[in-house]
């Protein structure tokens, strides 16, 4: 792992993002104290899309995988279909 203070990392980043895109971590200190680590990005999680999603701040890919079968499960809240209509048209009737 390459250590670098605040300092010279922002004199050359371009040099330790290089490290990073090989896959090597950066440790970042600031006076000499460690307060981050800059670490390789892995693009083989997510779809274009998503990755497009997260640069833009939008999104954040998931720590684990989802278990569709466990989220199925979770209950839901039942209403019936006329108090589902009374409920959008009261909405609609509330808006500017």
């Amino acid at each position: 792992m390459v250590s670098v203070n605040v300092a010279e990392l922002k004199n050359r980043l371009s040099k330790y993002l290089t490290f990073v895109k090989s896959g090597e971590e950066v440790l970042i200190r600031d006076r000499n104290l460690p307060v981050a680590k800059l670490v390789p990005f892995s693009s083989d999680k997510g779809t274009e899309e998503e990755l497009l999603l997260v640069a833009a701040g939008k999104m954040r890919l998931p720590q684990a995988k989802v278990k569709v079968a466990d989220l199925l499960k979770i209950p839901t809240g039942r209403v019936a279909s006329s108090q589902g209509i009374q409920a959008l048209l009261d909405e609609r009737d509330e808006a500017p």
